[in-house]
């Protein structure tokens, strides 16, 4: 037993000599500089801590899912990123421990102890005779090296004498200095990366917060040390508000940062060009101090932040504060044309009234300036990205005469009973598309995909109003069957014929009103599908024409025109009309809400952030710029001069090295050599 003990003892020796001997190396350093020089590389390449639809919209689904395991959307503060800079921190710091002992001692020595026949093997070298005795030549040749500004030590050696000199000894310091740079360097970078937060939620039993909740409602668990030594966190703060908390993200959750003081914004200011792209922002700021209680106000704008009390606030961005609503919700199914009047609150969420479904609708944004590109001439029925092409990028482009602000809109999502959210974006005003002003209705399933837009054709008045009566009035089964009976009348002979028409716009017009013009063809064999719609759609236009004549005979509106250019527009809206209406049963949601006027509110988006890491690598810096500089143009030249006795006087046998032979050192012992040789000729005569 005590034999095999011995052995695994042993042999656990070994391998953690091993693993430090791995840890130590020059390879394995190399490998953990070429990771990280790699990661470098992506996180410089590709733009960092982005919104995941943008990631998803660049990669696709698949890529993004394989990419997202590796952390590349935030790859300086992945957990495999951090643990390469801990590795080579280990690395690094095991090899200065191992050899900058030895490095300072061969600093100090001088190297007095070689052996004087040892020098006839150097390359340069050169022996003088001299009619100096040992102890002159030891004085005269000891002299010469200072003048040459070497120091050198002196060891007796029987009757003869050795000196021994060095200079630029501090090069030795340069690789020190390099290594011992990379360490604080990474250790800087660590400090300022999500390490120090990590290490609290794992040492100390804090508890990302998931869900949305008031910040008085945050249990301690939810919330970071004031005195947390480094964090980089967020803080929303509306026009007239204060804050004194940032947000840390952590994980799936955020956590609470206590600030040492508050920040008020008193007012905020935005500028734009004539892309919609934000061309400057700025905050009027008072920042009170929570434990003097003292005020100073403050402008922050980008490139331009504020410092005080160990914490730097960035202007990052800005977002809405809470804007005010007033909406109109306009009901997709029924028989009812009326809208209900709606308010909500961007950032919060409210619910639709029961009569409209009762589901919970979460006001996400307000935009008050939409610039969209309204070039082109594609003809319906293509989504508005064929159409209308948000503005992105830089606004140093060239002039685009087709770049127009359409005015506001409003996103909003609606969750159902079941959990499962749509989002939708209602522009308040129509735009005008192929020459016609239409309302969009934006809508989408997931982040991730593109809206489609259902577009409304906008009435005489600029408004939907007529649209949606003549919605209501197809939901109308009776109103249906008397537009229907108007077509036949119309367009059949009294009889059977008659009978047969009223009861195929009849039925066409129930099926359309509830499944489009997908409804229509989805019985119907392939092969006969585009003669049933050539069939169909006409009959279902001029049955709709005679629907929206009933539509505003009830709602007390004057006939249509019959002729002239009042005539095709009123023709061009119906088509456009029929279109919408097909759409319809594919927009997702039982109603639809439209911005009739907003309270806007601004808000400010600071970065907030105390990172000490950055003067440690500021010191790094200044390391590695002495180390490079001492490696490269200090250089460290020892020499070697045995003088012995002889009977005329005293012979000299000097020796010079160097770490790297250049020319420059080659001139050098030359001057050396020629200086020996004359000092000891002047004495020979």
């Amino acid at each position: 037993m005590n034999r095999v003990a011995v052995a695994f003892s042993s042999s656990s020796r070994i391998r953690g000599t091993d693993i430090i001997e791995l840890l130590g190396s020059m390879r394995f350093a190399i490998s953990l500089l070429m990771f990280i020089c790699v990661a470098s590389l992506i996180g410089t390449v590709l733009p960092q801590n982005q919104a995941a639809n943008s990631y998803i919209d660049q990669f696709g689904p698949f890529w993004f899912s394989v990419f997202d395991q590796f952390s590349i959307w935030h790859i300086y503060n992945s957990p495999w990123f951090l643990l390469i800079m801990a590795f080579l921190v280990v690395s690094t710091t095991l090899c200065v421990m191992r050899n900058a002992p030895k490095m300072i001692r061969d600093m100090r020595t001088f190297r007095e102890y070689v052996r004087g026949s040892s020098l006839r093997a150097f390359h340069h070298k050169v022996e003088v005779d001299s009619a100096l005795s040992v102890a002159q030549a030891q004085q005269q040749v000891g002299a010469l090296l200072r003048t040459q500004g070497y120091r050198y030590r002196v060891r007796q050696d029987g009757e003869a004498v050795m000196v021994a000199a060095k200079k630029g000894a501090a090069n030795r310091l340069g690789y020190i200095f390099a290594h011992v740079a990379i360490v604080v360097i990474c250790l800087g970078g660590l400090l300022d990366s999500e390490l120090p937060v990590r290490l609290q939620t794992w040492l100390f039993d804090k508890q990302p917060i998931m869900g949305n909740m008031l910040i008085s409602d945050v249990p301690e668990s939810g919330r970071l040390s004031a005195r947390n030594p480094s964090f980089r966190a967020n803080m929303l703060v509306p026009d007239g508000k204060q804050s004194s908390m940032g947000i840390v993200t952590a994980g799936q959750g955020v956590l609470l940062q206590p600030l040492p003081f508050a920040i008020r914004l008193k007012k905020f200011y935005v500028s734009y060009y004539d892309t919609g792209m934000p061309s400057d922002f700025r905050s009027d700021v008072t920042v009170t101090d929570l434990a003097t209680g003292k005020s100073f106000d403050r402008t922050i704008q980008v490139n331009e932040p504020l410092h005080y009390k160990g914490v730097t606030v960035y202007q990052s961005s800005f977002d809405d504060g809470g804007s005010g609503l007033h909406l109109k919700a306009w009901p997709l199914t029924g028989e009812s044309a009326q809208p209900l009047t709606l308010t909500g609150t961007v950032g919060r969420e409210g619910r639709l009234p029961a009569s409209l479904g009762g589901q919970t609708v979460d006001y996400t944004g307000l935009r008050v300036i939409n610039v969209e590109n309204l070039g082109g001439d594609s003809p319906q029925p293509k989504n508005l990205v064929a159409n209308v092409a948000a503005v992105t990028g830089s606004a140093a482009r060239p002039r685009n005469d087709s770049l127009h602000n359409v005015g506001p809109s409003v996103q909003y999502r609606l969750v159902g009973a079941d959990g499962q959210a749509r989002e939708f974006t209602q522009y308040m005003l129509p735009v005008k598309i192929d020459d016609f002003p239409m309302f969009l209705l934006g809508t989408r399933d997931t982040p991730a995909d593109a809206y489609r837009y259902l577009r409304i054709p906008a009435d005489d008045q600029g408004t939907v109003d007529e649209f949606m009566q003549l919605r209501a009035a197809l939901a109308d089964p009776a109103l249906r069957d008397q537009a229907a009976q108007r077509f036949a009348e119309h367009n059949a002979p009294a009889g059977e014929q008659r009978t047969l028409m009223f009861q195929a716009a009849s039925g066409a017009l129930r099926t359309f009103s509830e499944k489009g013009f997908n409804g229509i063809i989805d019985a119907a064999p392939a092969d006969q599908r585009e003669k049933i719609l050539n069939f169909a759609v006409p009959m279902i236009q001029l049955s709709l024409q005679e629907l929206r004549a009933i539509a505003r005979a009830q709602n007390h509106l004057p006939p249509l025109a019959t002729e002239g250019a009042a005539a095709e527009k009123q023709a061009q809206w119906l088509r456009l009309s029929v279109l919408a209406l097909a759409s319809l049963p594919d927009y997702g949601a039982p109603v639809a809400l439209q911005l009739a006027s907003f309270d806007q509110v601004q808000a400010s988006v600071f970065q907030v952030a105390r990172s000490p890491g950055k003067i440690t690598v500021y010191i790094g810096c200044l390391l590695l710029v002495l180390g490079v500089f001492s490696m490269f143009y200090i250089r460290e030249r020892r020499v070697w001069v045995w003088v012995r006795p002889t009977d005329q006087g005293s012979t000299w046998l000097a020796a010079m090295t160097t770490q790297r032979r250049n020319l420059d050192f080659t001139h050098e012992f030359e001057r050396l050599r020629d200086a020996l040789r004359r000092l000891g000729a002047r004495h020979d005569n």
